[in-house]
């Protein structure tokens, strides 16, 4: 800790430092060719009044150190139109940032372009040009309008990327598809977040002010990873801040519905819940033993040693079993950030640090979470309920992240260090009343849940960038370790039948669960980039290798605590007083019973490894044409070691998964006219399965009583002699054919109209386990395909009158139909369960795929005062969520109505204050999922009401 802060302190030393200095100004700006966005090396940019100037690097980028005052930039290049650009001020000891200057290349005619400077500084041309130019299908959004429009952290910011919205505030979808469809990435590497079983990494931990862009690339070229489908989203971090900013910013919500409410649920935990981390209170009493004493063992002889070993562990369990009732807090976040670049004669250096600590509290009333199935008589269309369960739970979740940075560039390389840590800790407390009529008799129970979860990533990137023959030749290398931890300390469970306060195996026992997961990352890639002429005309080749490999150790330990003869008053903290508990004299009392001996499904390592080459290139046929072809190769190969639940299948280090894939790219650019683009592509992509699918895991979620179970278990019925499931999970291949026409104008406007079919080879989708009512797995279910169309376009409504120019509207529309061929088990299953009168067919639609999306948002951008306001809404069509099977049926999520809006101000004349404000679901909307059956009234699988929330924030630079 000492040396945590001794580091802290030496930057904030550095960055204070930087601030006292004030005699010259300097000037700092970016270079970039007009046609393709690339940045330009060797261009010379010359102070008129003072004769000196500078001479741009790889990077594109130039300095100037110069006295205050105002300044004519002359920026010249050979065979480029000549720039100057006035009125370019400088203010002592501060830096003047010019963003994407566009040089435009003249073959014939030279001639000057005279700009002035407060143009340059509000536009982000390069990305614009970056886009147009690009091999594939690219959106994003740049530094420059971070710092325009004041958006605190990437989650906020990347909303306004077209075609891509946020889950939960951290996780980006893009066009609608889930997670398993979207990969996120930071540098260019895949990095895994708090969640190890998500491809997507939480993006609201990174302050604006440490990213250069972020990139979505919606179509695949061979140089991306081949495991996405609908986009992979890149964050780039800065390597070198264009300005010495030192940043504090605060944040806060309200919704009134879950925060300042007295009957808030919660527990009492350890001294470092509100750092994110168990201290040790939550500790399983038997050291994760796997030897421990059991009932059978002892029941003769308490007063033995291992009786009295026994014992000692009964009372080492924490009597907490419910929780309490009390006032909730507010959400409020605290973030640091801290950055500069140092030029030297023959080298340059960055640094940036970040940290930034989250609060936040949400509290759930009359929340459900039920199972219904088809009845038994086919005449009846109504759903039966199976399970029901309605209450009250609250949440606090605290997150704690740190980001710091450090490159190096010389006149021919650059090399990068990026440390990331994530720590985040979330306690749960719920009440509900459990209503259960799947046992054959009706019963009413009082249950009580606590949980905490506990999750830690680490991540260091070392990365490379050297320039060899000017820049003929550009080599990147990365090389990415990471190590991800889950603990889930103490999780306790626990049922009165009502109304006698009775517990009993057929309501549940009460349950104590540890479950810890520690995961190792390992990323290298190399690409090389070779400039070529073919063909008459500049184009690129592109060929490297990727090598990734990742072990997962995971375990369940679970107890399950039989009673006895012991009466209770339904007062959960009492169960294990020590009257109560197993001890001589009372042997029928309160005892554990460990049911991960002598079997654990719950315990397994898994490891894959997975070798990757690529060879692409971008070349010119035709002068409008520009075609890029490609090929990926994959070696994927995936171990397990585990045993399934009985014993009877035990696996030590088996290849579960071996696959050898090459994935072909094609995408050819019309370039209809200088801003218009028809864009064609045919690809091939994969969606695997993760550790956890490709597993026998049985993991059971306590609060809604749903159980996830691995793909490897096999589902049989009728004695075993009809094969539901074969436990063989693979991969889902998918190809992808689109077709878009692309529309740039001034302004960062743009139009466009896309069409796409996307063929699914044995999509992966969760399936209802019939054998176990509340129990879902990931199967293969046959033959897909999704066919679409899609419209987006960022339009200034200025074309309806000139006055509205800073009004800017966003949309993004698509509209799909998805089929699901079925497999026979499924068709036979559907078929053998049909109301009277339905009609069963072999197709259905596709799970995860909505039929409709739509994203739009009306924005006014006042740059030159600082000011942003925005309103924005998404909606998502209706979308298969869970499979139903047998008298099971099919769960569909309810269109969410997401209407937010959004309010940045920049104060001061230096900007150094930025403040924001919104609202978030204006529309009260709620968060539910529904069965949805024949002629039947839909009931809900989940419903969850999120409430409205006020959110605000200033942030200060010094």
């Amino acid at each position: 800790m000492k040396r945590t802060l001794s580091i802290l302190a030496f930057l904030i030393f550095i960055g204070m430092s930087g601030f006292t200095q004030a005699q010259n100004g300097t000037i700092r700006g970016a270079l970039f060719d007009e046609k393709t966005g690339e940045p330009l090396f060797g261009v010379s940019v010359l102070v008129k009044e003072t004769s000196t100037g500078a001479v741009s690097d790889f990077d594109g980028k130039f300095e100037i150190q110069v006295t205050p005052g105002s300044y004519t930039l002359q920026i010249s290049y050979i065979s480029y139109s000549t720039i100057e650009l006035t009125q370019v001020a400088v203010n002592s000891g501060q830096v003047t940032i010019l963003n994407d200057i566009l040089m435009k290349e003249e073959a014939e005619e030279l001639e000057t372009v005279t700009i002035s400077a407060s143009a340059i500084r509000t536009t982000e041309s390069a990305l614009m040009s970056v886009k147009r130019n690009a091999p594939n299908v690219l959106d994003g959004i740049s530094a420059s309008t971070f710092r325009q429009i004041g958006d605190g952290d990437a989650a906020s910011a990347v909303k306004r990327v077209t075609g891509v919205s946020i889950e939960g505030g951290k996780y980006v979808y893009v066009r609608g598809l889930g997670d398993r469809y979207t990969k996120t990435v930071l540098n260019g590497v895949d990095v895994p977040g708090l969640d190890p079983d998500r491809n997507a990494l939480q993006i609201d931990i990174f302050p604006t002010n440490v990213i250069d862009n972020i990139l979505v690339a919606k179509s695949f070229t061979a140089d991306l990873p081949a495991d996405f489908t609908g986009g992979v989203v890149d964050i780039e971090t800065k390597d070198f801040p264009e300005e010495k900013e030192m940043r504090l910013s605060l944040s806060g919500g309200i919704n009134p519905s879950m925060h300042f409410n007295s009957s808030y649920l919660k527990y009492d935990g350890g001294k470092t819940d509100w750092l994110g981390f168990d201290d040790g209170t939550r500790a399983i009493p038997t050291g994760g033993r796997t030897d421990i004493p059991q009932y059978a063992q002892v029941v003769g002889n308490p007063n033995g040693p291992m009786g009295q070993e026994y014992q000692s562990i009964l009372r080492g369990f924490n009597k907490t079993l419910g929780g309490y009732r009390t006032n909730s807090l507010m959400d409020f976040g605290l973030g640091f950030s801290l950055g500069n670049q140092i030029a030297r004669p023959k080298v340059t250096w960055g640094y940036n640090f970040a940290a930034t600590y989250k609060n936040e509290t949400e509290y759930f009333r009359n929340a459900e979470f039920n199972l219904y199935a088809k009845s038994a008589d086919p005449t009846v269309t109504e759903l039966i309920a199976l399970e029901r369960q309605g209450g009250d739970y609250g949440v606090n979740s605290v997150l704690l992240g740190g980001i710091a940075g450090i490159a190096l560039k010389t006149p021919s390389s650059k090399y990068k260090l990026n440390f990331l840590h994530l720590q985040n800790g979330e306690s749960k407390a719920g009440e509900f009343l459990f209503l259960n009529t799947n046992l054959g008799a009706n019963f009413e129970a009082n249950q009580y849940n606590l949980e905490y979860s506990e999750r830690a990533l680490s991540s260091i990137l070392l990365s490379g960038t050297h320039f060899l023959q000017g820049r003929a030749w550009e080599i990147n290398w990365k090389l990415a370790p990471t190590r991800s931890t889950l603990d889930d300390p103490d999780i306790r469970f626990t049922r009165f039948r009502i109304p006698n306060n009775t517990i009993g195996s057929e309501a549940g026992l009460p349950a104590r669960i540890w479950r810890s997961l520690d995961e190792v990352n390992l990323v290298g890639k190399l690409d090389l980039n070779r400039q070529i002429n073919l063909f008459q005309r500049d184009g690129k080749l592109k060929f490297g290798g990727a090598y990734v490999f990742k072990e997962r150790d995971f375990l369940i330990q679970s107890f399950q605590f039989p009673t006895g003869n012991t009466r209770f008053d339904g007062d959960p903290n009492k169960i294990l007083d020590d009257q109560n508990l197993f001890q001589e004299g009372n042997i029928n009392g309160v005892r554990y019973d460990p049911d991960f001996i002598p079997n654990n499904p719950n315990s397994f390592n898994s490891n894959l490894s997975n070798v990757a080459g690529f060879v692409s290139t971008e070349v010119n046929p035709a002068e409008k044409l520009k075609a890029v072809l490609g090929v990926r190769v994959e070696k994927y190969t995936q171990f397990y070691t585990g045993t399934n639940n009985t014993g009877s299948i035990v696996l030590d280090n088996e290849k579960v998964l071996d696959d050898l894939d090459f994935f072909p790219t094609v995408n050819l650019i019309f370039n209809l006219k200088e801003n218009q683009n028809l864009r064609l592509s045919g690809t091939r992509t994969i969606a695997r399965p993760s550790f956890k699918e490709l597993s026998y895991a049985e993991i059971l979620d306590p609060i809604t009583g749903r159980t996830f179970i691995g793909g490897l278990f096999p589902e049989t019925t009728n004695g075993g002699t009809e094969i539901l499931w074969d436990g063989n999970l693979t991969p889902t291949r998918i190809n992808n054919l689109d077709i878009r026409w692309e529309l740039f104008q001034e302004r960062g406007q743009m139009f466009s109209l896309s069409g796409f079919y996307k063929s699914f080879d044995k999509p992966i989708e969760m399936v209802q386990f019939l054998s176990d009512p509340g129990a879902f797995q990931p199967r293969n279910v046959g033959q897909g395909t999704v066919l679409g169309v899609e419209l987006e376009f960022r339009k200034s409504l200025s074309f309806l009158i000139p006055s509205l120019q800073n009004w800017q509207w966003n949309a993004n529309v698509t509209f799909t139909e998805s089929t699901i061929k079925m497999s026979a088990t499924e068709l036979r299953s559907r078929q053998l369960t049909a109301r009277e009168g339905q009609e069963i067919k072999d197709t259905r639609e596709m799970a995860g795929q909505a039929p409709y999306i739509i994203n739009t948002g009306i924005s006014y951008n006042k740059f030159e005062r600082g000011l942003e306001v925005g309103l924005f809404y998404n909606v998502q069509g209706p979308t298969l969520n869970l499979i139903g099977f047998g008298n099971r049926t099919d769960t569909f999520t309810v269109p969410f109505h997401s209407l937010n809006f959004n309010l940045n101000k920049t104060f001061g004349a230096d900007e150094r204050i930025r403040a924001n404000f919104g609202v978030e679901n204006i529309l009260n909307s709620k968060r539910q999922i529904v069965f949805s059956s024949f002629q039947a009234q839909d009931q809900f699988f989940t419903n969850l009401a999120p409430g409205t929330e006020v959110k605000f924030g200033v942030s200060f630079a010094f």
